[in-house]
């Protein structure tokens, strides 16, 4: 395996792009070779990596050579990368993009990629669209709420189990990391500690245009409804999603079985997932019910895992991996 291959982060002052940078100081095969934040250029990021802390100099996008990193990872607010993502490209560089400007149901996937991207730039849900990622030259990472929920749908739908024309309720909880690191008002510490409530209700979360789009990829005829609410913590998505059946499923806990067997990064647990579970790692951990007192089959399943890693960072990690032909578990905390 190389030694050291360089890779590049734009937008390192952000949640997801300060997780990036730590994760690639403990990589066994990836080396920094920028970080950029335009507001805090000339400053100075400190990471921690296994022992060790990684002082890390920020400067400016426009500062910087992208042909210098074999990879970049574009960490920029959305509406913004995909201008940075044919930078990249133009500069002979591979990308993975943490925004949405790429993903299925917004520009990227063949929905009409902004020039200079290619049009075909797979979606980055690593567990369904594995050979398509490998040796990418872009590839479009999903977002935190669409990685907790696709996932944890994904073998109901290969084995047809989600009923036609279905409502599919989800409810999701993330800690407050997930808005970014933008101050609002509405995330102070005042203002959310203690507290519990929903937002972007009445399926107006954007991460919807990407679930819509892959399960309609995946040919299921389905409705999702999907309600966010912020918790007062850091960090983690625990996301409850109620499915109508074809059928009535004996073993709730099979499809799962089935799809994941070898799977390195989802866990399947008898137990109720929680965040504390998964915090810091690149993991989901899933269980799957059959409810009580319910007339139509019907199926409960919980998903678990880290925003900031396996809902970011980490499986933009793990895409590039699989893009740079390094072992897809490599660098990545399990």
């Amino acid at each position: 395996m190389p030694h050291s291959i360089p890779v590049g982060v734009l937008g390192a002052s952000g949640y997801s792009g300060r997780e990036l940078c730590a994760l690639i100081a403990g990589h066994p095969n990836l080396s920094l070779a920028f970080a950029t934040a335009n507001a805090q250029r000339g400053t100075t990021l400190r990471v921690r990596a296994g022992n060790a802390v990684h002082a890390i100099p920020l400067v400016g996008a426009d500062e910087v050579d992208l042909s210098s990193a074999e990879l970049v990872f574009a960490a920029l607010p959305h509406g913004a990368s995909a201008e940075w993502v044919a930078k990249v490209i133009a500069a002979g560089a591979r990308v993975v993009d943490l925004s949405s400007d790429l993903r299925p149901g917004f520009g990227g996937s063949g929905h009409g990629a902004p020039a200079g991207v290619p049009a075909d730039a797979p979606y980055g849900l690593t567990e369904l669209y594995r050979e398509q990622i490998k040796g990418a030259r872009v590839v479009a990472n999903p977002g935190c709420y669409a990685t907790s929920i696709l996932l944890a749908l994904l073998p109901l739908a290969k084995a047809g189990l989600i009923a036609p024309g279905a409502t599919v309720s989800i409810a999701s909880a993330s800690g407050v990391s997930g808005a970014g690191a933008s101050p609002k008002l509405e995330l102070l510490f005042a203002e959310v500690t203690e507290n519990y409530r929903a937002y972007s209700v009445g399926n107006s979360h954007r991460h919807l245009h990407e679930m819509r789009a892959t399960m309609t990829e995946l040919g299921v005829d389905c409705d999702l409804l999907f309600t966010p609410h912020l918790l007062p913590i850091d960090r983690g998505i625990l996301s409850t999603i109620t499915v109508p059946l074809t059928r009535p499923v004996g073993d709730a806990m099979a499809p799962f079985r089935d799809a994941y067997a070898n799977e390195p990064f989802i866990e399947l647990t008898n137990d109720l997932p929680a965040l504390t579970e998964v915090a810091h790692r690149n993991v989901l951990r899933l269980n799957a019910r059959t409810p009580q007192g319910v007339r139509a089959p019907t199926m409960l399943v919980f998903s678990a895992l880290d925003n900031l890693v396996k809902g970011a960072a980490g499986q933009a990690l793990q895409n590039a991996n699989l893009m740079l032909g390094l072992d897809e578990t490599a660098g990545l905390p399990r």
